[in-house]
């Protein structure tokens, strides 16, 4: 969906995807499994909110999987590998969990990710992929320096290839919603978003200066609050 058809006004408001996630799949006792688990903020509320649920995060940028290491908490364990590659035995997990990283999946290894993720799951079980929406005004700033129109497609088009086989995933649902983000000064924007220590954007004093402009007509005395629209696919591993 590009930004031509998008309204991101008209979705609804989520400010804590885990009422989405519990929405579509009720945590109660789960063996959760998160691939490109980042600084595991949602995994980390939800074992707060669900204790018998345990959660398995796998990470391949080594700075964020040494800080996970570093703030360790019950029931979660962190493993440094990624989505196209689960160190770990077969049906092993009832819920797996893609919260914004499918589309960071080399697109090459994209459909053997979903493969690796269907062999982990039990069956009966599901996995729920959401992605940003590649529209909206967030995502024409951050397109400037970090365009994921091609690479959202493709996580896109990897999930209709997965369902169409028809081998291991059958569709559930599917859910569009906002999440709304604010950002104090354009510095605390850029810390943020222009220098993740998962990818070097080579962003140089011509690039941020292009994004500086483009930010501050979002910026008044409160700072710069923008909604990023998601699309949340649910799927069920097939006996």
């Amino acid at each position: 969906m590009n930004s031509s058809c998008l309204n991101p006004d008209q979705l609804p408001i989520q400010n804590n995807e885990l009422d989405v996630l519990n929405e579509l799949v009720p945590l109660q006792a789960q063996a959760i499994i998160e691939l490109g688990c980042g600084a595991a903020r949602l995994a980390r509320d939800l074992l707060q909110r669900w204790p018998l649920c345990h959660v398995t995060g796998l990470e391949v940028d080594a700075l964020q999987h040494a800080k996970n290491l570093a703030a360790p908490q019950d029931r979660l364990v962190f493993l440094a590998a990624g989505a196209q590659a689960v160190p770990l035995p077969g049906v092993s997990f009832d819920l797996a969990l893609m919260l914004k990283s499918l589309h960071h999946v080399p697109m090459a290894a994209m459909d053997q990710a979903l493969d690796e993720v269907a062999r982990v799951v039990r069956p009966g079980g599901h996995l729920y992929v959401s992605e940003p929406i590649y529209g909206g005004a967030l995502n024409e700033l951050v397109r400037l320096y970090n365009d994921e129109g091609v690479v959202r497609s493709a996580a896109q088009a990897a999930l209709d290839r997965a369902l169409s086989q028809g081998q291991h995933w059958e569709a559930v649902a599917e859910k569009r919603f906002a999440q709304a983000l604010r950002f104090a000064s354009f510095d605390d924007f850029a810390q943020r978003m222009m220098y993740p220590s998962f990818a070097d954007h080579r962003i140089d004093e011509a690039m941020l200066a292009r994004v500086r402009a483009a930010f501050e007509p979002h910026s008044g005395e409160q700072g710069a609050a923008f909604v990023r629209p998601m699309h949340v696919r649910l799927l069920r591993r097939k006996a």
